[in-house]
This record gives C-alpha cells, sequence and structure tokens, in this order.
C-alpha cells in the first residue's frame, strides 16, 4: 500500500500561514513530485506527511488512517534527506543496517536485507568501506538504502541531489527513475529544480504562496499551464510573455492585437473580450527564424552558443532582456545585430488579466496523449 491523502491542510507558524487549505490525493505506486520557488511551502508540506511538523489544521491520512498525531516511526514512510545523515565512524553496511537493529531485528533477517538493499543501489562492493571514501553520489545512495531496508509505504526525499554536481545529479536522477520502477513504491520527491520535476515525475505539484498552482502529468504542465505562473515556471528557459489587445473573438479562437499586427490565437474564447489586455506566452523553443503569422525585430544583446542550440537574449521594452529564443545550434546571428524572428499562433498560451489561461487548442499526437494522462497504480 502507499496511499496518501492530504485533506485541507494549513499551517501557521505563529500568525504567517505557509500552507494555504491544500489538498491533494497521491495513488498507489506514484512518483510525484512537490516543485516551486523557495517558500512556497513544499518543504513544509513534506515534513508534515513525515510528522516532523504538526498540522495546523486538516487531515493527513496514508492508507485510509489518519496519521497526524502519529510519530514519524508509525507512519510507514522513510524520509532521505539533502545532507546525507550518515555516522562516519560506521561502514557502509552498519549505515544502512542502523534502524533495523534499533528495531531490534534478527541478525540473518537483517543481513539479508541489507545486502538486497545494496544489490538494488550497485553498493555490494562498498558495504565494508566508511562513509569518508564514498563518492557523493555514493554517500546518497547509502542513505536511499537506509530507506530502503524499512520497507516503507511511501519514500520522501527532501532535495536529495541538491548537494550533488550536474553530471552525478544527472547519474542520480536516472538510479531514482529505475529505482522506482524496480521497487513499484510510492515517493514523494521534493525539489526547486523544475528539471529533476519533468526527468522523474509521474504527476508534478507545482506550489506557489502555499497552495498549489497547477497538478498534472509534466507534459500537461507544458503544453497546458493553467496560470502565468506554472507557464514562466516550467520551462526552461522560461517563457516570454508580451502584452497584446483582443480584437475579436470567434469559434476559431481569439483575434489578438501586437504592435499593429493580428493573429488568431486557437484557445477557447469568452464573452465580452473585445478591447481587453492580455498577455500573449511562447515558448523560447517554439521561436524560429522562418516566418510566423506574426514577427518581431529585435537585437540580441547576449548569445549563449551550446552546441546543439543557441539562445538569444533581447529586449522589447528597451530595458531588459525580457525576450528569448532558442534557435539551431548553427544559426548565424551576432549580438546587437537586428533578428527577425517569427511566431506561429498555434504554438501560443493566452492569459487574461489575472493570469488564468486560456483553454488551448493543441493538436497533440497519440503518444503525448498518453504521456499526458495521469499515471495509473502498478499492478
Amino acid at each position: 500500500m502507499g496511499q496518501l491523502n492530504i485533506n485541507r491542510v494549513q499551517k501557521f507558524f505563529g500568525q504567517f500561514e505557509v500552507l494555504k487549505s491544500v489538498d491533494l490525493e497521491v495513488r498507489e505506486g506514484e512518483f510525484v513530485v512537490f516543485v516551486g520557488p523557495s517558500g512556497c511551502g513544499k518543504s513544509t508540506l513534506l515534513r508534515m506527511i513525515a510528522g516532523l511538523e504538526d498540522t495546523t489544521r486538516g487531515d493527513i491520512v496514508i492508507d485510509g488512517v489518519r496519521v497526524n498525531d502519529l510519530p514519524p516511526v508509525r507512519r510507514g514512510i522513510a524520509m532521505v534527506f539533502q545532507s546525507y545523515a550518515l555516522y562516519p565512524h560506521m561502514t557502509v553496511f552498519e549505515n544502512i543496517a542502523f534502524p533495523l537493529r534499533v528495531e531490534g531485528m534478527e541478525e540473518g533477517k537483517l543481513r539479508q536485507k541489507v545486502e538486497d538493499a545494496a544489490r538494488i543501489l550497485h553498493l555490494e562492493q562498498r558495504l565494508e568501506q566508511k562513509p569518508g571514501m564514498l563518492s557523493g553520489g555514493q554517500r546518497q545512495r547509502v542513505a536511499i538504502g537506509r530507506a530502503i531496508v524499512r520497507e516503507p509505504k511511501i519514500f520522501l526525499f527532501d532535495e536529495p541531489l541538491s548537494n550533488l554536481d550536474a553530471a552525478l545529479r544527472a547519474d542520480m536522477r536516472i538510479e531514482l527513475a529505475k529505482l522506482h520502477k524496480r521497487l513499484k513504491a510510492t515517493m514523494i520527491y521534493v525539489t526547486h529544480d523544475q528539471v529533476e520535476a519533468m526527468t522523474m515525475a509521474d504527476r508534478i505539484v507545482v506550489m506557489n504562496a502555499g497552495g498549489i498552482a497547477q497538478t498534472g502529468a509534466p507534459l500537461e504542465l507544458y503544453h497546458k499551464p493553467a496560470n502565468l505562473f506554472v507557464a514562466g515556471f516550467i520551462g526552461n528557459p522560461k517563457m516570454n510573455f508580451m502584452p497584446v489587445t483582443c480584437v475579436s473573438a470567434s469559434p476559431d479562437g481569439v483575434v489578438i492585437d501586437y504592435a499593429g499586427q493580428r493573429m488568431t490565437v486557437p484557445v477557447e474564447p469568452r464573452p465580452g473580450m473585445e478591447g481587453q489586455n492580455l498577455t500573449l506566452g511562447i515558448r523560447p523553443e517554439h521561436i524560429d527564424l522562418a516566418g510566423g503569422d506574426i514577427t518581431l525585430t529585435v537585437r540580441p544583446t547576449v548569445i549563449e552558443r551550446l552546441g546543439a542550440e543557441t539562445v538569444a537574449y533581447a529586449s522589447l521594452d528597451g530595458e531588459r532582456e525580457n525576450f528569448c529564443a532558442t534557435l539551431s545550434g548553427s544559426v548565424g546571428i551576432r549580438a546587437e545585430e537586428p533578428l527577425t524572428l517569427g511566431i506561429r499562433a498555434a504554438d501560443c498560451h493566452l492569459f487574461d488579466a489575472d493570469g488564468e489561461a486560456f483553454e488551448r487548442r493543441v493538436s497533440l499526437t497519440d503518444i503525448d496523449m498518453k504521456l499526458l494522462e495521469p499515471a495509473r497504480a502498478p499492478a
């Protein structure tokens, strides 16, 4: 088992409301990632699930049991922290075995569990070494092994890869995804890194200012962000936003005006839109040099050549680099030289004055549609 229900949970520190009536269901076997900027409440929510923080209001339910008043050891969870928290004087074997020794487990069964966990994590040859002899990635695997041997209902990860360098983070993302597939366990993972969220999650919970901004599969958040915050947070480089005016609405979509150019954005129209100020969103990777429904000419101030792609930054308002285009790696452009870019209406997002998104009429392949579906519990 490993079903989690968070029902109207609130958290106050004094008079400050950190979490604002959060509702969430995590199905058995899901890999769910909490992502958001610093201070959004994601780590606090994870610690409340673990029992390391009290719940001010609402209920946390694991497999049908309200656990608000249960200590962490009785909740059926295991937590892996950003800090490895290993005992430097103990071997890898003893670090992994520690929670089982605390429980008083019989030696033969204990050894079998530790060896099984070491095999899963490719630590068989390291069991007699001490943490000081291991790399950062190996130490984090030891911390994960200590969680595995407890056979929890739910694994909780609090930014476990933050202390690793970029190459090790990429390797560990793959290892954690494989571990989830092998164990078929419920996993909840907190990170501020949207790349980790997009590459590992069955579902992403985007948090902002103590609440949930949107929940969905990675590609759902990418193709259909619910609001300006999610649109700007998911995607790297972030989505471009441009002020536009609604000219008219029709069954084909919404006709907008940008600097005298008009195009019909294929979104679901609303009544009484004419003349309203709206925000047009376009991802940098959906901009090209081949023209489009509207064009704009910019002078890039910074150009990043990354090999497979070139990223150009420019100013649309004359004050800051607030526009970005991701182009082919071999494109022949230079800083401060005029660059004409095209935007296609089908690639655009549209947001109202409150930052809420209009429903997009995106055309997705059959594979995309499967990926947009919420993850199902394993058989």
